[in-house]
């Protein structure tokens, strides 16, 4: 299989950026030009002296902004893990390094913008969630990496990969086409990984769980819902699960994503914002590329249902049994769960051939012929859950087949695993969470102890808080940023102008301001009572009335009061 350099070293001079390969034997330097910004392939005698030099774990790539061209390097990584003797890493830190020398060439309001881009970049790479190995393809399951061609195993890390999870793949947009820079470059997935040596009956295995989450529609919590024109769904994460023994290896992948219709929930003030269906689109044709999509990578479909059947998610329950209903695919069952039937439906559901398994020899001996596909309105917490259960069902018969759990023996039996386990699953969770609402997940003291406790309901109320605040004051932002990261906005080298500066309505400002005058003075008449009672009365009815009804005409006009995306077009939102 082709693989990647694994070390780097950076040299920098006033023309050139010089990244070299410094593995054993290695002579090649990736040479990019600062004025021309044309990248071309060199050896180590034609670095010239530098003053600046830096080992380096890797390129993420490459992104135009106001100021120009800017590279983009991992400074820092920290391994997970052996992934079937491959080594994956975590990258920790990052550098961005203009290609201009000056910034003098702009103006003051370009600076403010090219300012904020490089915020926006940076907040993306701090989300601690990217991962990457110079020498196994990460993007694909195993079972995928098993069928495939001769000719695909001799394709570079980058021609190989799963399009849906290679985060980096708009960084890499200009080394991409030259296949001779391929191994100066690898895909980069965002998600969650761990790995955990475990022993159970004295027999050491591998534990696997990996979660990648695609870059097709990805988005934050309210301004990312359903699906787009080509079927591709919001926070559609596909988790595999691995364990390794004695050469023996079995795979288990689940998916989650977006109810997969046109829809939106856009922040307006209020705690749940009312969903809202489109009524002006073909829905059917949506969910059909979708799932066909789905079926062709995974086979069947057992989609497990998590929306509530009342409330505000019952139109969308609704909708989304009448469109499988209607689609008529026999590829395509559809599950609604409730806790009541939980057990019973994780036991009986399309267990039997439901992962994939290798014996020490190599021989497949069954191959993975569906999906569990869950979603509630979110694709989090309740989703989470489930997956957890199923994973463990799954889990159970595969250390049985692998010859670690004896007849009869429960992995629930297993204290120390269990542990792990759950452990691993509630931190799944977490990071999910914070990719995609911006807090941890909530019910994850069930996930690691399998009960709700009064401390799990604290902080269930405290993180449901902080995801409040962050959806209306900070997700128009953290949009902006995805976008800019994935390419779906880019700076126009020609027009550098920016949809940054939009002026806020005069609402905006003045709106909050009477309010808190308002509140505040009703506050002071109650602490400093007037000479009658009947005088107090007055001043804090009138004050408070003020307050009121100030507060009710800022929650009547919820989105002009919200951060809201500024980099996309609003056809891309709803």
């Amino acid at each position: 299989m082709a693989t990647t350099y694994e070390s780097f070293c950076l040299h920098t001079t006033p023309e050139k950026f010089y990244i070299e390969a410094c593995d054993d034997g290695a002579d090649a330097v990736l040479a990019i030009d600062r004025v021309s910004t044309e990248i071309s392939l060199t050896v180590r005698k034609d670095i010239p002296p530098s003053d600046q030099s830096q080992p380096i774990c890797g390129i993420m790539g490459t992104i135009r902004m106001v100021a120009g061209m800017y590279l983009i390097v991992i400074t820092k990584k920290k391994k997970v893990g052996d992934l079937l003797g491959h080594a994956v890493w975590k990258a920790v830190d990052f550098d961005i390094i203009s290609y201009k020398k000056t910034m003098l060439h702009l103006t003051d309001n370009q600076m403010q913008d090219n300012k904020a881009f490089l915020s926006m970049m940076n907040h993306v790479l701090q989300t601690d969630s990217f991962y990457f190995a110079t020498n196994y393809d990460l993007t694909h399951s195993l079972q995928r990496l098993a069928n495939t061609s001769p000719e695909f195993q001799e394709m570079s890390l980058l021609e190989r990969a799963d399009q849906r999870f290679v985060w980096n793949g708009h960084l890499l947009r200009d080394l991409f086409p030259q296949t001779e820079l391929h191994k100066f470059a690898f895909p980069v997935v965002h998600g969650f990984i761990i790995m955990k040596s475990c022993c159970i009956n004295g027999k050491l295995f591998e534990w696997n769980l990996i979660s990648r989450r695609s870059c097709f529609r990805a988005g934050v919590r309210y301004y990312v819902r359903g699906i787009d024109t080509e079927g591709h769904a919001a926070n559609f994460v596909e988790t595999e699960q691995i364990v390794q023994h004695n050469g023996g290896k079995a795979s288990f992948v689940q998916t989650r994503g977006s109810i997969p219709f046109y829809w939106s929930q856009r922040p307006n003030l209020k705690y749940k914002p009312k969903p809202q269906i489109n009524k002006t689109v073909d829905h059917l044709d949506g969910f059909q590329r979708h799932f066909e999509s789905q079926i062709l990578i995974y086979g069947k479909q057992v989609l497990l249902n998590l929306i509530n059947q009342k409330g505000s998610e019952k139109p969308l329950e609704l909708a989304f049994d009448k469109m499988v209903t209607s689609l008529g695919n026999s590829m395509i069952k559809n599950e609604r769960c409730c806790r009541r039937l939980l057990p019973s439906l994780v036991t009986a559901l399309w267990l039997r051939g439901r992962y994939f398994l290798v014996d020490a020899d190599g021989n497949v001996l069954v191959q993975q012929e569906g999906i569990f596909r869950s979603n509630c309105m979110d694709c989090l917490d309740r989703t989470n859950v489930i997956q957890s259960l199923l994973a463990r069902r799954s889990l159970q018969s595969q250390l049985q087949r692998l010859n670690v759990l004896h007849v009869g023996q429960q992995i629930e039996d297993q204290m120390d695993f269990e542990k792990i386990y759950k452990n691993a699953w509630a931190d799944n969770a977490n990071a999910c969470a914070k990719q995609y609402a911006g807090t941890g997940a909530l019910k994850t003291d069930f996930t690691r102890t399998g009960r709700r406790t009064q401390l799990g309901l604290l902080m269930d109320g405290w993180n449901s808080m902080i995801r409040y605040y962050k959806n209306n004051f900070s997700d128009g932002f953290r949009q902006d940023s995805i976008d800019l990261f994935l390419g779906n906005y880019s700076v126009d080298e020609v027009d550098l102008t920016t949809p940054l500066r939009e002026l806020k309505d005069w609402k905006f400002l003045t709106l909050p301001i009477i309010m808190v005058v308002a509140f505040s003075m009703c506050i002071i008449c109650l602490l400093m009572a007037g000479d009658t009672w009947t005088e107090t009365l007055a001043y804090v009815l009138f004050w408070g009335t003020a307050s009121v009804m100030t507060f009710a005409v800022i929650l009547f006009n919820g989105r002009d009061f919200v951060d809201a995306p500024k980099l996309v077009q609003k056809e891309k939102m709803d």
